[in-house]
Formats: structure tokens, sequence, C-alpha cells
């Protein structure tokens, strides 16, 4: 079995094989993962199907932790965040080719969000780092 450390790079392999084929990508989310984040009422089994096409979706980000993008649904746009851990599939729609996944283990805290925010204990918030400032050097 492959470490968890490899699914980005398997992620984003398949992903670009089904773009230069002319497939459409789509992805197999488990919706329940902690820091999922899609539009509610198209989920089927405690899953969801994205299609993470480039005609489908813009501004798609594969980072190593994260999946993030925006997409319409039912003609309103959304943003879409995923952890890479929330991910059982990639395949194409077309052949049904591609790869899939051990099922997630739910973590017991849930993980940053891309913008590296995440949610926290109240009592062990970090202070906020102090916004940089530029000054005149002359």
């Amino acid at each position: 079995m492959l470490p968890e450390s490899a699914k980005p790079y398997l992620l984003n392999a398949v992903y670009q094989w089904c773009v230069d084929q002319g497939y459409t990508p789509y992805i197999l989310v488990v919706v329940a993962y902690p820091g999922v984040s899609v539009p509610s009422g198209y989920e089927k089994d405690g899953r969801m199907i994205l299609d993470v096409s480039p005609r489908a979706c813009h501004s798609l980000r594969m980072a190593d932790d994260w999946i993030s993008f925006n997409a319409r649904f039912g003609g309103v746009a959304r943003t879409v965040d995923v952890p890479m851990a929330a991910v059982a599939a990639i395949y194409a729609a077309e052949t049904q080719e591609g790869m899939g996944f051990a099922d997630p283990e739910m973590p017991t805290t849930p993980p940053s969000s891309p913008e590296g925010g995440g949610v926290e204990n109240a009592d062990n918030l970090p202070s906020k780092p102090e916004r940089p400032s530029l000054r005149v050097v002359k």
C-alpha cells in the first residue's frame, strides 16, 4: 500500500492523463470528512462526485493537502474545498478508468484549511502574527 504522501502526486497524474486524453476527470469525495466544504444536497450515501475538468471548474488548485476550486451548482457560483485525505477516487467519467484509495480514517481534530486557518482549541489559540511593515531606509 502506498503512503498517504503519494496521494497528491497520483491524483495530479491521473488528472493530467484525463485532460490529455480529452476525458472528464471526476473525484469521489467522502463528504463527512472534517474540512470538506461542498454544497449540500448533491451527495449520495455520504459521498459526492465532483467534475474537476477545466470546463466545469475554475481556479483549480491541487496542493499537497487540499483541492480547491470554484464551480457552479444549480447556477450558483460556489467555492469547493476538499482535504486530500477525503478523496476516495479519481477517474475518467467516459471510461471509468482511474485510481481508488482506501476510505479515509476520520481524524480526531479537523485539518487546517487551504489558507492555513484551521479550527483550533480556543484555549490554545496562537496570538495573531504582526503585520509586516515597510519603512524607508536612507
